[in-house]
C-alpha cells in the first residue's frame, strides 16, 4: 500500500508512493498525463520540416520519445525558448509553428497502462492552477492554439464549445475551462487531490518509516493540510519517492518595500480595482488610480481602467524605449491593444497634455511613500520629487513562486543560492535533460520554476521529467 497519511497513524507496512507532483496547473496536469501511461512515438508516415531532427526520429522508430536520448534529438534546436527539451518536444507537437506553420503534430499517443506510474497532483484549486484565479475576459499573451496540452488540440476544444479565438488569443476564463475538461477527458481525476495546502517537504530516512527488509533509503516526506467541504483544515503526511515542484509564480505579488504600502489602499492584484470598479467606491469622478509597474498586468490594469474612463497615474521605472521592455517585444499586428498602451505610455507625460484625456505616464519614476491622507510621493530619474492625491494605488510589477514549504524557502536550489528563486532572474537549478535539481537528488522543478515561463514550453520539463523517473522505475522495479 502507497503511502497516503491523515496523521496521526501508523506507518508500518506503508510504502512510499513514487511520485508527488505539487501544482496542478499545465505543468502539473502534462506531466500526469505522461505519468499515466500515455507515451509519445514518432509517426511512421509524417515528414518534419527540421530534416536532422527528421533523421534522427527515423532511425528509432520503435521507440518511444520518453526512451530516446533527449539531449541528442534536441541538439542544435532553436526558437524562444532556452530549454533544448522544451523545444523539441514544442516542435514535435507543433513543427514551425513559430513561422505561421500549421502542420499536424509529428506525435502518436500510444495508452501504455504498463508503464504507469502511480503518483498524485496536489493543488490550491481546481485543475488549472493559477488560470482560475485570472480574471475570466483577460486574453492570453500567446497564441491560443500554444495553450493546448498534449494530443487535445485547444482550438478542437474550442470549436465544441462554439466559440473562437480573439485575435488569435484565447480567454482566461476558456483556458482554465479546457484544463478542467483535460483532466476529465484523459482520466487523470483520480490522480488529482485539489483543495490542497503543502506546508512541509522534508527528507527522511526510510529506516525510521518502514519496517521492511529493504536497503535503507531517503524518502521525502510532504505534510500539509486538505480544505474540506464544511471549511475544515484535516492534516495529512504523504512520503514520496520523487517529488515535483510545479506550483508557478503567482502566490506571493511583488512588493516595493516602501513606507506604507501595507495601507489599506494600496493592492498588489488587479482585481482590487475589478472589485472597486463592481462596487462602486472608484468612478469617473474619484482621484486617479495609480498603476506602478511596466509589465503585461499593468497594461491590463490601464486598459481596463481606461475603459470604464477612471483617471489613471501609471508609474514605471524603465525607459518607454527600453529594449527590455515587453512591449519592445511583441509584434504589433497580433498585439494591438498592449501596442495603444506603449503608445500612451509614450506620447502622455506628466509635463504635457496628450490625446489621452484621464491618463498620465510617468516614465523613469519610482515611488518613495504612500501617505494615509491617500498622498504618494514619487521620485524621477533626475531625485526631483512629485506628490499625487490617488483614490487607490495597484502596484503590479510581478510575482515571485511561494516556497515556503521547503528548507531555506528553497535557495539553496536557485542558480545563485544567495538570493530568493526567481523565475527570470534566479530560476531554480535544474539538469535541462531531466529538470531533476542539481543540488537535490529526487526534487524536480517544471514550469516557472525552472525559468519555462509559457505553456508550449513547459511541456518539454514534463516529458524530460516523465523520461527520467520512467528511467528510475526501469532500473528499480516495485
Amino acid at each position: 500500500m502507497y503511502a497516503l497519511l491523515t496523521r496521526p497513524q501508523n506507518k508500518s507496512g506503508f510504502r512510499p508512493l513514487p511520485v508527488v507532483i505539487i501544482g496542478n496547473g499545465p505543468s502539473g496536469i502534462c506531466l500526469s498525463y505522461l505519468l499515466s501511461g500515455y507515451i509519445p512515438y514518432f509517426k511512421r508516415d509524417s515528414l518534419h520540416p527540421h530534416p536532422i531532427l527528421q533523421r534522427k526520429l527515423e532511425e528509432a522508430l520503435d521507440v518511444s520519445i520518453l526512451d530516446q536520448d533527449l539531449e541528442y534529438l534536441s541538439e542544435g534546436l532553436e526558437g524562444r525558448s532556452h530549454s533544448p527539451v522544451a523545444l523539441l518536444f514544442d516542435t514535435l507537437q507543433r513543427p514551425d509553428t513559430d513561422f505561421g506553420e500549421t502542420a499536424e503534430s509529428v506525435l502518436t499517443w500510444w495508452h501504455e497502462t504498463d508503464r504507469a506510474i502511480p503518483h498524485l497532483v496536489l493543488g490550491r484549486n481546481a485543475p488549472g492552477g493559477a488560470w482560475h484565479s485570472i480574471e475570466g475576459s483577460m486574453v492570453t499573451l500567446s497564441r491560443g492554439e500554444w495553450m493546448g496540452l498534449p494530443n487535445l488540440p485547444f482550438k478542437d476544444w474550442l470549436k465544441q464549445k462554439r466559440r473562437g479565438l480573439r485575435n488569435n488569443r484565447a480567454t482566461a476564463e476558456d483556458i482554465a475551462q479546457y484544463y478542467q475538461h483535460y483532466v476529465m477527458k484523459k482520466g487523470l481525476q483520480k490522480n488529482f487531490k485539489c483543495g490542497t495546502v503543502v506546508t512541509s517537504v522534508r527528507k527522511e530516512n526510510s529506516d525510521s518509516l518502514w519496517n521492511f527488509n529493504e536497503k535503507s533509503t531517503e524518502v521525502f516526506q510532504v505534510d500539509g493540510f486538505f480544505k474540506t467541504v464544511k471549511g475544515d483544515e484535516e492534516p495529512f503526511s504523504i512520503y514520496a519517492e520523487n517529488v515535483v515542484l510545479a506550483t508557478g509564480t503567482y502566490d506571493s505579488p511583488t512588493w516595493l518595500g516602501v513606507k506604507g504600502e501595507n495601507l489599506s489602499y494600496v493592492h498588489h492584484q488587479l482585481s482590487a480595482l475589478e472589485e472597486a470598479v463592481k462596487n462602486n467606491s472608484i468612478g469617473i469622478m474619484s482621484d486617479p488610480v495609480l498603476i506602478v509597474g511596466a509589465g503585461l498586468t499593468a497594461a491590463d490594469a490601464v486598459l481596463f481602467a481606461h475603459h470604464c474612463n477612471i483617471p489613471v497615474i501609471h508609474v514605471f521605472r524603465r525607459r518607454v524605449s527600453d529594449p527590455g521592455l515587453i512591449f519592445n517585444q511583441l509584434p504589433k499586428m497580433m498585439y494591438p491593444e498592449y501596442h495603444k498602451v506603449h503608445q500612451m505610455m509614450k506620447e502622455q507625460s506628466a509635463a504635457c497634455a496628450g490625446p489621452y484625456e484621464r491618463y498620465v505616464s510617468l516614465p523613469e519614476h519610482r515611488v518613495l511613500s504612500f501617505g494615509k491622507d491617500k498622498k504618494c510621493i514619487f521620485q524621477d530619474k533626475n531625485g526631483y520629487q512629485k506628490v499625487y492625491k490617488i483614490s487607490m494605488a495597484l502596484v503590479l510589477t510581478g510575482s515571485n513562486p511561494n516556497l515556503s514549504f521547503l528548507p531555506n524557502n528553497g535557495i539553496d536550489l536557485a542558480m545563485d543560492s544567495d538570493q530568493p528563486v526567481n523565475p527570470k532572474r534566479n530560476p531554480i537549478d535544474v539538469d535541462p535533460f531531466t529538470y531533476e535539481c542539481t543540488q537535490e537528488k529526487g526534487l524536480y522543478a517544471l514550469g516557472p520554476l525552472a525559468g519555462d515561463n509559457f505553456v508550449r514550453f513547459v511541456q518539454g520539463g514534463a516529458l524530460a521529467v516523465a523520461s527520467s523517473l520512467l528511467k528510475k522505475a526501469n532500473k528499480n522495479p516495485p
